[in-house]
């Protein structure tokens, strides 16, 4: 399993990486592992803001889907816009 010592996760295995002022939210390799194979990615909140442990998004598997829990507070800017053609790549480098 690949655990970067850079980034801070949560407890439902959501992890983040500070970058000056700007924040970049993920899921764990143990959440896309336990997920299986991605297969949409949805975020309605950009440009919203919202507290930590607020749902932000989901993400759906071929075997469930799973909300996207906000590990800090803070407003949603963008969406990795490659994952609305390759959801998939979350599985590869989540």
């Amino acid at each position: 399993m690949n655990i970067p010592e850079n980034l801070k996760y949560s407890n439902d295995h959501e992890w983040v990486r500070v970058e000056g002022e700007e924040a970049y939210i993920g899921i764990t390799d143990f959440a896309q592992n336990e997920l299986g194979d991605i297969v949409f990615v949805e975020v309605e909140t950009i440009d919203e803001t919202l507290e930590k442990d607020e749902t932000f998004g989901t993400v759906e598997a071929v075997k469930t889907v799973s909300d996207l829990l906000l590990p800090v507070g803070g407003t949603i800017l963008e969406l990795n816009e490659k994952l609305e053609d390759e959801p998939e790549l979350i599985n590869q480098d989540p």
